[in-house]
C-alpha cells in the first residue's frame, strides 16, 4: 500500500505541478489584406499592443492565451494594382481580439532547466475579436468614401510562425508573425449585406466570394514563474 500511495503521490506530481507559466506583453505591427489598398502580406500599417499568457502542459506544446489590440489602415493609392489606384477608396479600423489555442514547439523547451534553449513554433486555435463594418457612402459609380458604422464580432482562425529563446533563466523572447482569417468580409466595406441583411450590388466592390484577413506581426517578452517538477527537488 506504501508503494501505491508512492506511485500515485509521483504520479500526480508529475502531472499537476511539472507545469511552468508565462506572462508578458506584446507589441508590433497590424496590417489587413482583403478589397482595399496594399496587397502586400505583411506590410504593417498599425502598431498593436496586448499581452500573452501561456500554460505549458509539457516541453512540447502549451495552452495560450492572447488579447491584443491593433489599429489597420489601408489606401488604394498605396496599392500596385492600377484599378484601385483609380478607385481611391480608404479606410481606418481598429481590432481587438481575444484568442485560445495550442503552441507546438519544434524542439523540446524545458523550463525546468537553466541551460539556454531555443525552438521555431507554431500556434493555431480560435480567435473571436471586434472591428468596424464599414459602410460605402453612396452608389457606384460615384465616387464615394468608406464611413465606419456599428461594431462588427466575429470568429477567425490564427496561423502563426514564431521563434522562441530564453533570455535568463525567467525571461523568455519570442518574434513572431501571424495571419488570421477571418469569418467576415465586411473589415473594409466591401461585403455590405453584412451589416444591411440584403444585398446592394451598387455599393459592394471587391470579390465578395472571399473574406478578409489581417496580419499581427511582433515581440513579447515573457516571465516565467510556478513551481518546477517534483523529480527537480
Amino acid at each position: 500500500m506504501r508503494h501505491l500511495i508512492f506511485v500515485f503521490f509521483m504520479f500526480v506530481c508529475s502531472t499537476a505541478f511539472t507545469q511552468t507559466y508565462e506572462i508578458g506583453p506584446f507589441v508590433g505591427g497590424a496590417n489587413y489584406i482583403g478589397d482595399v489598398g496594399n496587397t502586400t502580406y505583411i506590410n504593417p500599417s498599425g502598431l498593436v499592443v496586448g499581452g500573452i499568457a501561456k500554460y505549458n502542459r509539457s516541453n512540447r506544446h502549451s495552452f495560450r492565451l492572447t488579447l491584443l489590440y491593433g489599429e489597420i489602415s489601408a489606401e488604394d493609392s498605396k496599392s500596385n494594382q492600377v484599378k484601385r489606384q483609380q478607385r481611391g477608396y480608404s479606410f481606418t479600423n481598429h481590432i481587438a481580439e481575444a484568442s485560445l489555442g495550442l503552441e507546438f514547439n519544434f524542439y523540446s523547451f524545458d523550463l525546468s532547466k537553466a541551460d539556454p534553449q531555443s525552438t521555431p513554433y507554431l500556434y493555431t486555435g480560435i480567435t473571436y475579436f471586434s472591428t468596424k463594418h464599414h459602410l460605402l457612402s453612396t452608389d457606384r459609380p460615384a465616387r464615394g468614401v468608406l464611413q465606419p458604422q456599428s461594431d462588427n464580432w466575429e470568429f477567425s482562425i490564427p496561423m502563426v510562425m514564431g521563434y522562441k529563446q530564453t533570455i535568463t533563466k525567467r525571461i523568455i523572447g519570442a518574434v513572431e508573425i501571424g495571419a488570421r482569417y477571418t469569418f467576415t468580409d465586411n473589415i473594409d466595406g466591401s461585403n455590405p449585406q453584412e451589416l444591411l441583411g440584403r444585398r446592394t450590388p451598387f455599393r459592394e466592390f471587391g470579390n465578395i466570394n472571399t473574406t478578409d484577413w489581417y496580419v499581427f506581426s511582433g515581440v513579447s517578452l515573457t516571465f516565467t514563474f510556478g513551481r518546477k517538477p517534483c523529480y527537480t527537488f
